[in-house]
């Protein structure tokens, strides 16, 4: 089961709303959606979670494109939203978005093999059912998303289990996320 919320920032601090996924199909189809909510284009932040297995935090501000973390790529990739945002940051869209296999997301140098099983990099494709960079065990994406707004890189590196209630605590807004879940 998935949980999703969008924490729009406003002078008064931040509002929270719940929020179906159910027409979401791409990572744009969610920063639309995020949109919708902000308040004169400022910062809104989306977060999804599964069950405590992986959660997903993407970074919205005004037109700019979405900025996106994933806690554990491997599991998020066997999940339907989590494969989505997994895709998108290893630049397997279908459509003709930016070229993501320019990132260095892996840590790896161009031209520098990557020390991962391959075996589990074929597994891990073969269940995306997508050719491709392999799936990062572990965390994938911007882990500096939300250092403006409090929350390093380390401390987001750290989450577990609450993690969604834990971001919110560190926004001041723990409150607000509570009364949508």
């Amino acid at each position: 089961m998935y949980f999703a919320a969008l924490l729009a920032r406003t002078e008064d601090g931040w509002e929270a709303s719940d929020t179906e996924l159910d027409n979401v199909e791409t990572l744009a189809d969610l920063a639309d959606l995020a949109r919708e909510v902000a308040v004169d284009d400022d910062t809104v932040v989306a977060l999804i979670e599964q069950e405590d297995a992986w959660f997903g935090v993407i970074r919205v501000d005004g037109e700019d494109d979405p900025r996106v973390f994933l806690s554990n790529a491997a599991v998020a990739a066997r999940s339907s939203y989590g494969a989505m945002l997994t895709d998108e940051l290893l630049g397997r869209e279908d459509d003709d978005g930016e070229d993501l296999d320019s990132l260095n997301l892996d840590g790896t140098e161009d031209g520098e093999p990557e020390t991962d099983d391959a075996d589990d990099n074929d597994t891990l494709n073969a269940v995306n059912g997508s050719e491709g960079p392999a799936v990062p065990h572990g965390p994938l994406g911007d882990a500096k998303l939300l250092a403006d707004l409090g929350i390093g890189e380390k401390e987001l590196l750290a989450f577990e289990g609450d993690a969604l209630g834990e971001i919110a605590d560190a926004l001041g807004c723990t409150d607000r996320l509570e009364a949508v879940r």
